[in-house]
């Protein structure tokens, strides 16, 4: 009854960890564009399409797959910390091009991404 709870309580403990670490690395190259947002979302998704593949592909137990996208992607990438990237370039005048580029960027690639990570799951589920 409680392995759940305990695997999104650690999973989302890293993953928020793991969020702000990459905030603090890339934090520096965020002037214009929020990379450091756009960075944990690429990969967050990543990590939400291979965890899927793999459990559908039975290589991915529940408990895993609950630990890695419920707990890890969800501290790590949150919509709220995505649309806070995009409001604050929208803010700043002259940057609404950037902003919609953002927005744009993350949706295209963040799809895309959870696409690969599935398909990596297929792979590795046919080797």
């Amino acid at each position: 009854m409680w392995l759940p709870v305990v695997n999104v309580f650690v999973g989302g403990g890293v993953g928020a960890i793991t969020r702000e670490l990459s905030m603090l690395m890339l934090g520096r190259y965020s002037s214009a564009f929020p990379i450091d947002i756009f960075a944990a979302n690429v990969l967050a998704s990543f990590l939400l399409g291979l965890i899927f593949g793999l459990h559908r592909a039975g290589h991915a137990s529940n408990n895993v797959t609950l630990l890695v996208s419920t707990g890890f992607c969800g501290g790590m990438s949150t919509f709220s910390t995505f649309i806070y990237g995009a409001y604050s370039e929208m803010a700043t005048p002259g940057q609404l091009g950037l902003s919609l580029l953002y927005v744009i960027a993350s949706l295209v690639i963040g799809y895309s991404v959870t696409w690969l990570g599935l398909r990596v799951a297929t792979q590795l589920r046919r080797a």
